[in-house]
């Protein structure tokens, strides 16, 4: 059953956090992962924006987490910590409908 990644967070070094999407972008591949939906300019609708927003598919919890405690992701994942605020983070299950 495949699950989604669902990312918001404020950048706030956008020249550091440039160096975090291309690898990051490989490393998904690896893993059989689906960049869904990713803008830096999402309509508010309801509670607070955050500037980027992204849906990211992977076919398995399994690989999700893999893909997250990978050791290539760890230095990557301190660019995003260090270039970006009030960042959320959230695994959702999808449905078999």
């Amino acid at each position: 059953m495949p699950v989604y990644y669902v990312n918001s967070y404020d950048i706030t070094d956008m020249e550091a956090y440039s160096q975090y999407a291309p690898p990051v972008i490989l490393l998904l591949k690896q893993y059989g992962a689906v960049v869904l939906a990713a803008d830096l300019e999402a309509i508010p609708v309801e509670g607070g924006m955050k500037r980027m927003n992204a849906i990211i598919q992977f076919p398995s919890e399994a690989a999700a987490l893999q893909c997250y405690n990978d050791p290539a992701y760890q230095p990557l994942k301190a660019i995003r910590w260090g270039s970006t605020d009030n960042c959320t983070m959230t695994l959702v299950h999808g449905l078999e409908l």
